[in-house]
């Protein structure tokens, strides 16, 4: 009778079922780890990897030239990522806008460049182009393509700058002038890359009667801090863990590290979704009724506000108050974890956050797992509390990827690709 029943379930919840727990990015990319090697600069005028920039081998051949009027434009997101500047010499916020992918590879690159030249940051002179300065199908036409430098120009770096974004990500890299580097990324529908939602494995929860705890020690059956509101508000609550939507306790990942006002700090993988306020949003103040909507970290902007605990651990939760976002930038950290909780909300180091990710309205995605929860009810376990990513959210991704609109699902969650 269980099997029939969980079954009936699925397909009531097929049109709504997506990749919402597709893990935190199986596949080539960030969460490549990299060996301790010595890295060894470009030669000018080389190209990594040595093959033609529109070859499958690299990032693939051009689809068409976006334009602000066109469709497409969706496709792109703008990066107000502080550690990089931007040229913008149209002064349009052209060269802030790129694909998912490429902006994520971005991010990554001025860590590096960071971490190897402090003081020093990265530098893009050319992104997407609107105005047809570029050859003929040219990846800048498409968000596609990037030229960088770093800030203090000095051009003695540059040759190790393009080693910096092969080893980043980039789909193919040319130390294509004295002046910069050129860096192109494959398309978003055709990359072998997939991301979700995790949190590092440092990231600190709240659970009941034992203080705090490490996400990456969390058992399923513990009972950590969450809410009761459907859109991330409601009351504080301590919410049982039924199980892993993902599970990866040694893989380096880029996460997006928001830092608030009131101190509080917070490190998501860009497809996950958060709680945020817009607007006149007072420090400190109690949210009102609807005023709170989901936001993928990736889209999160300083000024926004998010929902901050003040509940202590071992007395009851004394309720949630908004802080304003302060800073979002990007950091490397090591594992990649997705408590599921039977709220579908977790405090994740003080701040409230969704359990989901990919698809962009966590009421959704909580209707969508209600089978899961309605097995675990049944059995007392929700399964796949191994690593990995977990069977039912493979099940859904399936379903998904055959039954969504993919302009509702964040763009590397649906992007095709292997574990």
């Amino acid at each position: 009778m269980l099997l029939p029943t969980l079954v009936t379930c699925l397909a009531g919840c097929a049109f709504l079922l997506s990749p919402v727990s597709e893990g935190c990015g199986p596949g080539r990319g960030y969460g490549k780890r990299r060996s301790p090697r010595k890295l060894a600069p470009l030669a000018y005028k080389q190209f990594s990897p040595n093959v033609a920039e529109k070859t499958l081998g690299a990032s693939g051949r051009y689809e068409g030239k976006i334009t602000r009027n066109s469709e497409r434009f969706k496709e792109l997101t703008p990066n107000y990522n502080p550690d990089i500047i931007f040229k913008d010499e149209e002064n349009t916020g052209a060269d802030r806008m790129m694909t998912q992918r490429c902006k994520d590879k971005l991010n990554s690159l001025a860590i590096s460049v960071m971490n190897l030249w402090p003081g020093v940051r990265l530098r893009v002179t050319e992104g997407w182009d609107e105005d047809g300065h570029h050859s003929e199908e040219s990846l800048h036409y498409e968000g596609r393509a990037v030229d960088i430098t770093t800030s203090d120009r000095d051009r003695n770096k540059y040759a190790m700058l393009a080693r910096l974004a092969v080893e980043a990500g980039f789909d193919w890299v040319y130390y294509e002038s004295k002046a910069h580097i050129h860096c192109s990324v494959k398309s978003d529908h055709s990359v072998a890359a997939k991301s979700g939602g995790c949190f590092p494995g440092d990231a600190s929860v709240t659970v009941e009667g034992g203080g705090q705890k490490p996400v990456s020690d969390l058992r399923p059956g513990e009972r950590v801090l969450a809410t009761s509101g459907s859109d991330g508000g409601g009351e504080l609550v301590f919410s049982e863990v039924l199980t892993f939507l993902d599970r990866d306790p040694v893989t380096p990942r880029l996460f997006y590290r928001l830092q608030t006002e009131s101190g509080a700090q917070l490190a998501l993988t860009a497809a996950h979704l958060l709680f945020v306020s817009e607007g006149n949003c007072s420090e400190g103040a109690e949210p009102t009724r609807g005023a709170l909507r989901t936001a993928y970290a990736s889209d999160t902007r300083p000024g926004q506000c998010v929902l901050v605990s003040e509940g202590e651990a071992g007395r009851r939760p004394r309720g949630g108050r908004l802080s304003r976002i302060s800073r979002v930038s990007v950091t490397e950290r090591t594992g990649a974890f997705a408590p599921l909780t039977r709220q579908g909300t977790v405090v994740v180091d003080g701040v409230v956050a969704s359990c989901y990710a990919v698809l962009d309205q966590h009421s959704l995605a909580h209707w969508a797992f209600a089978p899961l929860r309605l097995l675990h009810s049944w059995t007392g376990s929700a399964g796949g509390h191994g690593d990995g990513i977990h069977w039912y959210s493979q099940l859904l991704h399936w379903l998904g990827t055959k039954l969504l609109d993919s302009g509702r699902l964040h763009p590397l969650g649906v992007a095709q690709g292997d574990r």
